[in-house]
């Protein structure tokens, strides 16, 4: 399939994956921060509670509502990342090439909807969604991370080859 995409827009198509995705990587650690301190004033008391208030900048349900609101966003980056990453690799290559950057990929926007999907547990109070959300989301930024690396090593790869054509 030959789309008829311009030749000076096809390089900001290319970088609009990568830079997505990093801008996500981020909302997933300010995410996981947020989380992190959800988890520790559900479980704090007295004035440990009013101390993890004070630090985290908020109530335990504003943290929680801002919380839900950057998995939300998260989500959309995960989701939209993936289906654009594969779309501007078709658009650039007429192929998509299965290997660990993809897959890894794929894995990752799974276990963010897998993620997601725990919230109305979670609501419901159920702990043992809790710990599963938990759970996924550190095994989550585990591959984000390492997915990451691989990026970068393609990007690099992207710049050489439109240095030599040039």
């Amino acid at each position: 399939m030959n789309l008829p995409i311009p030749d000076n827009l096809r390089p900001v198509l290319t970088f609009v994956h990568p830079t997505l995705m990093w801008v996500t990587l981020a909302l997933t650690l300010y995410a996981g921060y947020l989380g992190l301190q959800v988890r520790r004033l559900r479980t704090a008391k007295g004035d440990e509670k009013k101390a993890i208030q004070a630090e985290a900048g908020g109530t335990l349900k504003a943290i929680k509502d801002k919380h839900f609101s950057m998995g939300s966003l998260l989500l959309i980056g995960l989701v939209m990342g993936s289906i654009g990453g594969m779309a501007v690799t078709y658009i650039n290559n007429d192929k998509l090439f299965v290997g660990p950057h993809l897959l890894a990929g794929l894995g990752v926007a799974g276990l963010g909807a897998l993620s997601a999907g725990l919230a109305p547990l979670m609501q419901q109070g159920k702990e043992w969604a809790r710990v599963t959300h938990i759970s996924l989301n550190t095994i989550l930024v585990g591959i984000f991370l390492w997915q990451a690396t691989t990026g970068v090593e393609i990007v690099q790869r992207i710049l050489n080859d439109m240095a030599k054509a040039s």
